[in-house]
């Protein structure tokens, strides 16, 4: 096995290059075979300086997550390679381009010099994975850039480009052209120079921040389920008041902490599980792909509007159709005020809103979609309108192009077969605001071919969605799960408790917004719409008590925030809790003969609402919609605000553990009786009960 370290002289100048594709991740490996070349150059008395870069698109972006999982993880050996480093008495040079993150960062910054690409961006995102930069980072990076830059970076996780890095002090220098040829210019120009090496740790510790230390213990501690934030502070402030050395000690014990905390394995957890849901494992790597250069999207409304963005924002050409000039040019005017807000922001110069509002063409006419590769219908969730609409493009699309369908809910494969071509079509499910959240339900349908589904899947990551395969059922798999979440809440309002008592609840596990809320912002009116064409097919329970709640409200034109008025008041955007809401919901339970109770707890009110969506998500792996655990738990944590550091409803139920999911099932089934099979517990939570197996081993393999 080649060597992922290399060590080569070339005249008084020795080079190590780092070559572990695709990201040079720091690993164990990697670790031991710079010690080596660093040995070597260490043994070589004759060389003047040394440079340190990396093979491939990037310098080093992070260590091999994988490796922390390990037992016998330990930092240790790479934080005494970057000491030696460090206290070479010989420039060490790091010449930097593409992403510098992590642990790559850490190596930069224990090097003497840094020189960087002007496209290089750094970074010291383990906050995101619950942690803290573990290999001295917290100490170096405040002696460089100073802790108020430093806390700013790491409490954030963001990326800065080199031109602020170098502006901050952490880098030296930035080249126009290929970062290893300049870090031989630089390491010639420092010998030649007889420049004084600065090593980073002798650097004077740093000031405090501006405005001291005490806002960040305040906004970290409002957040004390994310401890790696409070660790950071801590650390920085002890870079600020002690030594170096002892500076070293407070960051390996706090990392020490932060690696079997709870938040960080959930964190973790779903790093991983982001990773593996782009995996399917009946697709071949080999898999002819498209190329997807031109799109087109009928229905010019908010959701396809947001969706060329995406589009747009990526340097795609768009299409965008709608039946009337009035209803394309409200879409285009939209897309144009949402690019304007983000120029006033800073986010984009006046030149770039132009350039993507310039990719983006109005129809009216199918015909303008002849020449897309790929065409989204993305009109009103009305299936015989969907169908209608699939057929139409599926008799002007060109042979090889891909046609998805927007809907959140609807059959897949009945739109595949109106289209014409049912091998050429799938589901793009985006979340609204599309051109905002990240997630992307990509529906499988029965006869879609493997190239299509792969092309999708690699163009998801182009447009920066974070992309999940479901199998074809109703609502897939956020939607589906959502729809029984929704059920006992309205369930719950029934019985007595007020809409803020369950939000309140939903939101203490770590929820962003508790189902009334959402429901109240999203649109009652959209969400009754899918109950009432449920029940007109015939898929709804023969329970006449089943989302009523929803189904009277849209009867009385509360239709949440937009018309001031659904499971609360409004004030603007304001929830104020409203006594004709409450008479209601009072009235529908004596309607469907629902007992009134004023003994609800806030502990039955999670229960209630999570653990039969935990259930209907058990009941997902076992039909195979969704191929495992992790990618339901991506479903909920990117696009319905399930909280981070609880990893996900399936990573959180064996943390609470199956037995005690199934047997509060079971109560409830008592409590309430189960005549519609509300509590009954899904074939796969049962025979995981009964067998003691992890949920997180279980999978689908085609």
């Amino acid at each position: 096995m080649n060597s992922p370290v290399t060590f080569v002289q070339e005249g008084s100048i020795g080079l190590i290059r780092i070559d572990n594709r695709p990201v040079n991740a720091i690993s164990p490996r990697v670790v031991a075979a710079l010690e080596e070349s660093f040995a070597e150059f260490e043994g070589r008395g004759s060389l003047d300086a040394l440079v340190i870069y990396c093979a491939g698109r990037t310098f080093v972006a992070g260590a091999d997550i994988s490796w922390f999982e390990s037992s016998d993880f330990n930092p240790q050996a790479y934080n005494r390679l970057l000491a030696r480093i460090e206290a070479s008495e010989r420039p060490v040079i790091a010449a930097l381009h593409g992403t510098v993150l992590g642990a790559g960062l850490e190596l930069a910054m224990a090097c003497h010099w840094r020189v960087a690409e002007r496209a290089t961006r750094l970074g010291l995102p383990e906050v995101k994975l619950g942690l803290l930069p573990g290999s001295l980072g917290t100490q170096r990076l405040p002696r460089l850039a100073g802790a108020g830059t430093a806390l700013d970076m790491m409490l954030s996780g963001a990326m800065v480009a080199a031109t602020k890095a170098l502006r901050d002090g952490l880098i030296d220098e930035v080249c126009e052209g290929e970062a290893r040829a300049a870090g031989k210019a630089c390491a010639q120009r420092l010998v030649e120079s007889r420049a004084a090496l600065r090593r980073t740790s002798a650097l004077a510790a740093p000031s405090p921040p501006v405005d001291g230390f005490a806002r960040y213990f305040t906004e970290a501690g409002g957040k004390p389920q994310y401890p790696a934030r409070a660790a950071i502070v801590r650390c920085v402030e002890a870079a600020v008041e002690r030594t170096f050395a002892e500076g070293e000690q407070v960051e390996a014990r706090e990392f020490a902490a932060l690696l079997g905390s709870t938040a960080s394995k959930c964190l973790r957890h779903l790093f991983f599980a982001e990773r593996e849901a782009a995996r399917i494992p009946d697709l071949s790597e080999s898999s002819a792909l498209r190329a997807i250069g031109k799109v087109g999207i009928v229905g010019a409304g908010t959701m396809g509007g947001g969706i060329a963005m995406n589009f747009a924002n990526a340097n795609i050409p768009t299409v965008l159709l709608d039946t009337t000039e009035a209803a394309l040019q409200r879409g285009l005017d939209l897309i144009r005020k949402n690019y304007a807000a983000s120029a006033a922001k800073g986010k984009l110069t006046a030149e770039q809103v132009e350039q993507r509002m310039g990719l983006l063409t109005g129809a009216l006419e199918y015909t303008a979609l002849a020449d897309c590769d790929l065409i989204i219908e993305a009109v009103f969730e009305d299936l015989e309108l969907k169908m209608q609409v699939c057929a139409q493009i599926g008799r002007v699309a060109k042979p090889a192009a891909i046609i998805a369908t927007n809907t959140s809910t609807l059959d897949v494969n009945l739109l595949a077969r109106a289209a014409g071509r049912p091998e050429r079509v799938l589901g793009m499910h985006f979340f609204s605001p599309a051109n905002v959240m990240r997630l992307l339900e990509v529906v499988r349908a029965d006869d879609t071919a493997p190239e299509v589904l792969a092309t999708v899947m690699r163009l998801a990551k182009a447009i920066g969605k974070t992309a999940v395969v479901s199998g074809v059922c109703f609502g897939f798999i956020g939607n589906r799960m959502l729809e029984v979440y929704l059920r006992e809440a309205e369930f719950l309002l029934m019985e007595g408790a007020d809409p803020e008592r369950v939000d309140a609840a939903a939101e203490s596990l770590g929820m962003a917004m508790g189902p009334c809320r959402m429901l109240d912002m999203a649109g009652v009116d959209v969400g009754a719409k899918v109950v009432i064409e449920r029940a007109k097919a015939g898929e709804l329970p023969a329970d006449p008590g089943y989302r009523a709640v929803v189904r009277k409200l849209f009867e009385l034109g509360r239709y949440g925030q937009k018309t001031g008025a659904g499971h609360y008041r409004y004030d603007g955007r304001t929830p104020i809790p409203d006594p004709e809401f409450s008479a209601v919901a009072r009235a529908l339970g004596e309607s469907h003969g629902i007992a009134r109770r004023d003994d609800i707890t806030g502990e039955e009110i999670v229960e209630r609402l999570f653990y039969p969506l935990i259930n209907e998500g058990l009941r997902i792996l076992d039909e195979g919609i969704a191929y495992r655990p992790g990618d339901i738990d991506v479903v909920w944590t990117a696009g319905y605000g399930f909280p981070d550091h609880r990893g996900g409803p399936m990573f959180m139920a064996e943390q609470i553990g199956l037995a005690k999911i199934a047997e509060r099932l079971r109560h409830y089934a008592d409590l309430r009786g189960d005549a519609f099979g509300y509590w009954t517990p899904s074939s796969l939570l049962t025979r995981l009960v009964e067998t003691r197996a992890p949920l997180s081993k279980w999978a689908r393999t085609a």
